[in-house]
């Protein structure tokens, strides 16, 4: 073996070259999807984003809404082109400061083209006006924009900044937030983090929120009306906002006895998952007509269905387990889904031992011994479901199957100490099925990947783990019912996220 030797004047040629700014011809389009497999229109390429900052007004009467949206980014490649994901009526658009050329493309693409190419490396500072009516607008035959009796709430998955901000709709791209909104005098503003201020002039009170943690696009919420705002703290001085619509009727009761409970459940989750990751908590509860909840980071939102049989703390402790596993530490792809549905709904396990109420495996092995061989319920595979499947109750309990298999394989110490270090192992970022596992080996000291193929990947009932403890399936599952299972069945009724 030699070395090629390069004479100096060749190394100053290169040097020259590389000095040169790309040509027209290097320029090109941002990609119009991040490439998720399962949504190949969602997110784009191009640029990454770190912060959105949207001053909003909204009148409840007309579902009007008009914005200003400042989107500061970096562009990843030469980029001549770009998208945002986006739905209202834009009336300008500027990059950097100049006037940008702008059309919209297929379902939810704004296409942008600004007056110069940008280099690769370049900050950008995007700022979108528009207005509509997002209760008019659709995509792929739906709408996410619920509308309550006295306003609006924007909430849902894997969708739902289409209809009130524009933004790269993927949760590897995540950022850091300000959100203002000025409502009628009477009507409040909700969104994530912290309250930072309020004001009030010539009839309007405008709500200013912060979240200064990175933070997907589907995890931003927005809830317009007029509520009941209860606040407290954690144990470690967290602060906890939760607010209730006026109007909830019966299901209020229920609601309160349940949400009000959320700073106790976070002090009992850090033992589970580590110090809670953001900078406030807490959860609403608005007078929609939709079934699930979902875990829009620090403040989850909740239908009033959740509780129309009576509390459901079950379902906090599965939104707050997000909190870690979902919202701090993201999925990579949609089809990473079981990180986020497995491990919470395994924590309303834990929680159902925590109260006396049936031990996580003796949930689990009712769960197994409802679903026989030939029940469809073993043919979603919780690894990679699908977008059809993405939600299916199998991803849910299959999944928290998994995990108990998982605690099973690996004996207590090393599990509780997986679960505890993933979320700070991979703080405010993103992960995949794969990465849990080979970090779950790490810890554990034994290969899994059997195991991970058996409970996640395969289309078909495994074989009950063989270490068990004490179990129903001594006895038997149909007959010997634990307690908690009813709350839990109730919380399975309608889609939580």
């Amino acid at each position: 073996m030699h070395r090629r030797l390069i004479a100096p004047g060749a190394l100053a040629a290169a040097s020259l070259l590389l000095a040169i700014p790309a040509s027209a011809a290097d320029y090109r389009p941002g990609a119009p999807g991040i490439g998720d497999p399962y949504y190949p229109y969602y997110g784009n390429g191009g640029y990454d984003v770190s912060h959105y900052d949207l001053r909003l007004k909204y009148q409840p009467k007309t579902d009007e809404l008009e914005g200003t949206a400042t989107v500061l980014a970096t562009t990843t490649q030469d980029l001549s082109r770009f998208d945002l994901d986006f739905l209202l009526d834009v009336s300008e658009v500027r990059v950097n400061g100049a006037k940008a050329a702008y059309t919209t493309s297929g379902q939810h693409e704004l296409q942008i083209t600004p007056a110069t190419p940008l280099p690769k490396g370049t900050p950008l500072t995007v700022v979108v006006r528009y207005s509509g009516v997002p209760s008019t607008k659709s995509a792929y035959g739906f709408n996410t924009w619920h509308r309550t009796p006295d306003g609006a709430v924007a909430a849902d998955e894997p969708e739902a900044a289409w209809w009130w901000f524009p933004s790269n709709d993927h949760p590897l791209d995540k950022a850091t937030y300000d959100v203002s909104v000025a409502v009628p005098d009477g009507t409040q503003a909700i969104s994530n983090g912290t309250l930072q201020s309020t004001s009030s002039k010539l009839g309007w009170t405008r709500y200013n929120w912060r979240s200064d943690k990175p933070q997907a696009t589907y995890l931003a919420t927005l809830a317009i009306g007029k509520f009941d705002i209860t606040t407290g703290k954690t144990s470690d001085g967290v602060p906890v906002v939760n607010a209730y619509s006026k109007d909830l009727g019966a299901n209020d009761g229920a609601a309160r006895a349940s949400v009000e409970r959320t700073g106790e459940i976070v002090d009992w989750l850090t033992g589970y998952f580590g110090p809670y990751p953001f900078s406030s908590v807490g959860g609403y509860v608005p007078n929609t007509t939709t079934g699930y909840a979902l875990e829009t980071q620090t403040r989850v939102y909740y239908s009033p269905k959740q509780f129309a049989s009576g509390s459901n703390t079950s379902v906090v402790v599965h939104e707050l387990a997000h909190q870690w596993y979902g919202d701090d530490v993201s999925l990579k792809g949609w089809k990473d889904i079981w990180i986020n549905e497995g491990f919470a709904r395994y924590a309303q396990w834990l929680w159902s031992e925590h109260e006396g109420e049936g031990t996580t495996q003796q949930l689990a092995d009712y769960v197994y011994a409802s679903h026989p061989a030939d029940d469809a319920f073993w043919t979603v595979k919780p690894g990679d479901p699908g977008s059809d499947n993405q939600f299916d109750i199998a991803i849910y309990d299959r999944g928290a199957l998994a995990v108990q298999a998982l605690r099973n394989a690996v004996g207590d110490d090393a599990f509780f100490a997986i679960l505890k270090g993933w979320p700070k192992d991979h703080a405010y970022g993103n992960a995949s099925v794969a990465d849990f596992q080979s970090y779950a080996e790490k810890v554990s000291g034994k290969p899994l990947a059997a195991l991970f193929d058996t409970w996640l990947f395969q289309p078909s009932k495994p074989t009950a783990p063989s270490a068990r403890t004490a179990s129903i399936a001594r006895t038997s599952a149909a007959t010997a019912q634990p307690k908690s299972w009813k709350k839990i069945e109730a919380a399975n009724d309608v889609h939580t996220g």
